[in-house]
């Protein structure tokens, strides 16, 4: 769902709750903590034979360094998808997300040159800084879609878009125009292929893109089955974020229930302060599916006289 809001309820069962936890930089004291949430529920009407709308909640909190600087976001995401051809071998979706959004800062636990008066620091003196605020509340609204196709039982390749703050939201401290975020791009791909009865090849690609900057993660890793009547299995690759780090990824999967860790190892120009220590990241995915419930069919029951 933080790719696209088209992710939503595109998953085979009835309602999805997840969870990731992120912290990045411990090492450095400008760390990184970051929670993200997020509860799905699949509507099928009853006219409708393989189509489906989604509706979620999804809420981030991201906070960094010593003054908190970071986003709170909840996002309410509703999607469309449709199966198309008999055999359904392709699967294709439009989602919309409208969110709250609040940025900020905590500017007590800040301190400033002006407040030093030759020999120590002093709270009592003023900071000479003026901020119109130091916490901002804005709207925001992203789109995005997906498709799918099958190729039998042992290909499967996903598309995704994600367009974010359609709004261009105002994120300024200084009651002006000045900083507008820009429009964010974030394009997701995966190729999935069966080599073995029991092992699968995954193959993704991440491509971000907002205003100059941008971002390329390509990822490789193997899923083994012990049991895919159960889909018992686990997960571990390796994917790489150019210029920025190597991440290792481990995952486990049973039944409905999928959940996994990664670990950046960094190796950008920052690394003399990380010391290649990056980020650790855990997540956790568990799929609902309900009885199908019994509808009673109309049948002709003659009568004779």
């Amino acid at each position: 769902m933080n790719l696209s809001s088209a992710h939503t309820g595109f998953f085979d069962g009835d309602y999805r709750v997840g969870a990731i936890y992120r912290s990045q930089w411990q090492s450095v004291p400008v760390k990184y903590n970051t929670f993200s949430v997020n509860v799905e529920k699949v509507i099928k009407p009853r006219d409708f034979i393989k189509d489906k709308f989604g509706l979620g909640i999804i809420l981030n909190n991201d906070r960094a360094g010593d003054a908190s600087y970071g986003y709170t976001q909840a996002y309410l995401t509703g999607s469309y998808h449709k199966a198309s051809f008999k055999d359904s071998t392709i699967a294709a979706g439009v989602g919309l997300g409208v969110g709250w959004c609040n940025v900020g800062f905590d500017v007590t636990k800040m301190t400033f040159d002006n407040q030093f008066d030759g020999l120590a620091f002093s709270k009592g003196i003023s900071s000479g800084e003026k901020f119109s605020w130091t916490s901002r509340n804005f709207l925001d609204l992203n789109v995005g879609g997906i498709i799918r196709k099958n190729f039998g039982s042992k290909d499967r390749v996903t598309y995704s878009l994600g367009v974010f703050h359609l709004t261009r939201p105002n994120v300024s401290f200084q009651g002006d125009e000045s900083s507008n975020l820009d429009i964010r791009f974030t394009n997701y791909i995966s190729y999935v292929h069966g080599i073995k009865p029991n092992t699968d090849v995954i193959v993704e690609a991440l491509y971000n893109q907002q205003g100059k900057n941008f971002e390329m993660i390509p990822h490789v890793s193997l899923r083994y089955y012990f049991d895919k009547s159960e889909n018992k299995a686990v997960l571990g690759g390796l994917c790489f974020r150019t210029r920025d780090a190597v991440i290792a990824r481990l995952g486990y999967t049973h039944k409905t229930l999928q959940a996994g860790i990664s670990y950046d190892i960094n190796i950008s120009s920052f690394t003399p302060a990380t010391n290649r220590r990056g980020g650790f990241e855990i997540f956790v995915n568990y799929i609902i599916k309900l009885e199908p419930s019994f509808i009673a069919r109309k049948r002709p029951c003659p009568v004779y006289l």
